[in-house]
C-alpha cells in the first residue's frame, strides 16, 4: 500500500489492547497519520472490524492475538508483526484489566489476573521488542497507566492502582537505560475516561467522578489517543521517561 502523510507516515506500530476504548482510538488515530500497523485484542469481531475501518484509509493493518498473560504470546505478536512489516518502530502498551473487589475480600489469583495483565505483559511486551529497536537505534514506547498510579483511588481494587504505579517506575528504569539506543520510553496516565472499563458505574459514582475534574466531564478515548500520538511522533523527540497525565485538571487540587 502506498504510504500516507502525516506524523506516523512510513512508521510501523503495535497496539496492544486495540479492540476497544482507547486502544481503538489510539489505533484510528495514527492510521489518520500515516501509520501501519499490527493490532492486537482477544475479540476477534471487534478486531476485524477495526482493521476494515483503517485499511479505508489506505492504510495497512494486521490482526495480532493471544492473551499477554501467557509467557510466550507477546513475544510471538511482536514477532509476527515484525514478519509481516519487516520491522516495528513503536509499541503501545494499551492492555489491562480492572477489577473491583474490596482488599479483604482479594484473592490471591484475583491480585495476579492484575498484575500478569497490566504490568508483567507490558513488560513481556518491551522485552520481546527493544532488540529490534536497538538494531536500528530508534524507537518509541508508551505505556498506558492511569490517574490511580499517582494517587489513591478506591473505585477499583487496590491490585489496579499498584500494577499502573510500577508500570511508572519500569517506564522511568527502562527510559534511562534504553535513550542512548534512540529508544524513546513513556508513558501516559490517562484520567476518567468514557470507556467501558466505567459502563458499570452508578449514576451516583459517575456524578461524585465527574465532580473531580474541573473540566466537568470525562475524557474521550479521541484525546487520550491525540496524547499518545504526541509521544510517538517526533514532536516528542526530547521527552523521555517522562509521564504525561492527561486527565481534565483532576491534579490541580
Amino acid at each position: 500500500m502506498k504510504e500516507r502523510e502525516g506524523l506516523l507516515a512510513g512508521k510501523v506500530a503495535l497496539i496492544t489492547g486495540a479492540s476497544r476504548g482507547i486502544g481503538k482510538a489510539t489505533a484510528l488515530i495514527f492510521a489518520e497519520n500515516g501509520a501501519k500497523m499490527a493490532i492486537h485484542g482477544r475479540d476477534q469481531v471487534l478486531l476485524e472490524d477495526l482493521a476494515r475501518e483503517i485499511r479505508k484509509r489506505k492504510n495497512d493493518c494486521l490482526i495480532v492475538k493471544g492473551d499477554l498473560t501467557l509467557p510466550d504470546i507477546p513475544h510471538m505478536i511482536i514477532k509476527e508483526t515484525v514478519q509481516y512489516f519487516g520491522e516495528i518502530d513503536i509499541l503501545v502498551n494499551n492492555a489491562g484489566i480492572i477489577r473491583r473487589e474490596k482488599f479483604e475480600e482479594m484473592t490471591l489469583e484475583q491480585w495476579e489476573e492484575v498484575l500478569k495483565l497490566n504490568l508483567t505483559a507490558a513488560m513481556k511486551c518491551c522485552q520481546a521488542v527493544l532488540p529490534y529497536m536497538k538494531e536500528k537505534n530508534f524507537g518509541k514506547i508508551v505505556n498506558v497507566s492511569s490517574n490511580a498510579a499517582k494517587r489513591s483511588y478506591l473505585g477499583a481494587a487496590l491490585s489496579y492502582g499498584a500494577s499502573k504505579a510500577a508500570l511508572l517506575n519500569l517506564t522511568r528504569n527502562l527510559a534511562k537505560a534504553y535513550a542512548p539506543f534512540g529508544i524513546y520510553i513513556n508513558a501516559i496516565c490517562p484520567g476518567q475516561t468514557e470507556t467501558e472499563m466505567c459502563a458499570d458505574w452508578s449514576l451516583e459514582f459517575r456524578k461524585q467522578q465527574t465532580e473531580q475534574i474541573p473540566l466537568g466531564r470525562l475524557g474521550k478515548p479521541e484525546e487520550i489517543g491525540k496524547a499518545i500520538l504526541f509521544l510517538c511522533s517526533d514532536l516528542s523527540d526530547f521527552v523521555v521517561g517522562e509521564t504525561l497525565v492527561v486527565n481534565g485538571g483532576s491534579f490541580m487540587d
